[in-house]
């Protein structure tokens, strides 16, 4: 049976959360999985079980430990998925608008996991039974490209490589409002906003650093289309950009437009319930030869009738 994998780290300063701390520091683990090590007893500091919240001394010594990956629960699903290209490392797939990555408070079945166990023989297990071979994720709304490794050692390279920002998303954006610049650098913290759980926010103290560099490809008042590359990778991070920014995207049933939709504009989003945001373009480098890899995908049917009716 194979052995836990042991952590130690030194708190580098006071008013860091254990868990962040963490999760910044084993970059391969997500935030849910370093809380749910701290909650199960598997993270100590100076010997004792602490708190997601816990923030310990500096100087401190935090134990990490990690249980191998359990072998996979769910049942595959033949849900017909888009496979862009696929070695023994890596499989780079598309993933529509609509459907979930993977398996989470009701969304137990039907997801992008459940297809991938299908289509793909092997996967890793670094992300928990619920997460193989998942290293990054789009929200249920956004389409586009994603990688996932088919096994450990790829994911940690791929993981790596998105932690040092040495791979490149371009996502397209349609959005309500016409920047006055053709292009610029959005940078806060994002937090959980105070009121809603569901959503984040800019905050001032206790988010993580996201940023978003963007640039107009097309205006089309009182509309644009907006390209958007991510140099950090937070959960809605684009939408929360952009929104704050006063550009929220069309369809985004979660950051809509404060200001009324224009009738016109209205009427083009009837049937459209997803935010109109694609991942079209991913560039990394391949975990084993190190080659460049670059994959764009168009968008998707509804993304595209949209954006035709805007240019009139």
């Amino acid at each position: 049976m194979a052995e836990p994998t042991l952590h130690e780290l030194r708190v580098p300063r006071d008013g860091l959360r254990v868990d962040r701390l963490v999760a910044d520091a084993l970059s391969d683990l997500s935030r849910s999985r370093v809380k749910a090590l701290i909650e199960q007893g598997q993270v100590t500091v100076d010997g004792q079980p602490v708190r997601p919240s816990t923030r310990p001394s500096a100087g401190a010594l935090v134990c990490v430990r990690v249980p191998p990956p359990q072998p996979v629960a769910l049942e595959p699903e033949a849900l017909d998925l888009e496979i862009l290209f696929e070695d023994a490392d890596v499989a780079v797939v598309y993933k529509p608008a609509g459907l979930v990555v993977h398996p989470a408070k009701g969304h137990q079945t039907g997801t992008l996991v459940h297809g991938l166990l299908y289509a793909l023989e092997d996967l890793s297990g670094i992300g928990g039974e619920e997460r193989p071979g998942i290293v990054h994720r789009l929200d249920k709304g956004t389409s586009g490209v994603m990688v996932v490794a088919k096994h450990d050692r790829a994911h940690r390279a791929l993981k790596e490589q998105f932690s040092a920002h040495t791979v490149e998303r371009r996502y397209h954006a349609l959005v309500l409002g016409v920047p006055d610049l053709n292009a610029g650098r959005i940078e806060n913290q994002l937090g959980r906003a105070p009121n809603d759980r569901f959503r984040f926010t800019a905050v001032d103290d206790g988010g993580r650093r996201a940023v978003t560099w963007w640039s107009v490809v097309e205006r089309f008042a009182p509309c644009s289309l907006l390209e958007c590359r991510l140099e950090t990778g937070r959960t809605h991070q684009v939408r929360v950009h952009l929104s704050e920014a006063g550009w929220p995207l069309l369809g985004d049933p979660l950051y809509r437009a404060r200001r009324t939709v224009p009738p016109a504009v209205a009427a083009l989003l009837e049937g459209v319930d997803h935010q109109l945001l694609h991942a079209r373009r991913l560039d990394f480098d391949h975990p084993r030869t190190g080659e460049r890899m670059q994959f764009e995908r168009a968008p998707p049917q509804d993304f595209v009738q949209v954006l035709d009716a805007l240019r009139g």
